[in-house]
């Protein structure tokens, strides 16, 4: 067999194994949920820049593990984006599991005051939010956007 038969063999060979491999994943790939569990004043927290622990679960409905990077993430209230942060060195999610873990977000001053403005020119009874974040897998699927959005209600005024 000559040298450039065999060259092109082994490219066939290469291709063939890496399209094999991305089917065998990509295929029964389900995006992971995310969900806030807590939310809370970061301990040592100034009243100038408080910090805030958010409380989140990823759960894995596939067959192989998350190894997780990182993430970057932000957190908006009527559009508004109030906190964001970013977290190195998260845990695996194992497959067909979740795991739980705090990150710490940073307000946004100028978000945050846009909503007060707007809350101030607008009586609402409740507000809309929206979590998003990009999540760092590594490998084939590294990065993964997840959104979450809903909304809460505000406590009524109380007659005086």
């Amino acid at each position: 067999m000559s040298a450039p038969g065999t060259l092109r063999i082994c490219l066939l060979l290469v291709v063939a194994t890496l399209l094999a491999s991305c089917t065998g994943i990509i295929p029964g790939y389900e995006q992971p949920q995310v969900s806030i569990m807590s939310f809370a004043l970061a301990p040592g927290s100034t009243s100038i820049a408080p910090r805030f622990n958010i409380g989140v679960r990823v759960v894995n409905p596939n067959r192989v593990a998350l190894p997780l990077r990182g993430m970057s993430y932000t957190v908006e209230i009527e559009g508004n984006r109030v906190l964001n942060g970013a977290a190195p060195d998260l845990p695996t999610v194992p497959a067909y599991d979740s795991a739980d873990f705090v990150i710490e977000a940073a307000p946004d001053l100028l978000g945050g005051a846009r909503l007060l403005s707007s809350l101030f020119s607008h009586q609402r009874s409740s507000l809309n939010y929206t979590f998003r974040a990009r999540i760092d897998a590594g490998g084939l699927l590294s990065l993964i956007n997840v959104e979450e959005s809903g909304s809460f209600a505000l406590p009524a005024a109380q007659p005086r």
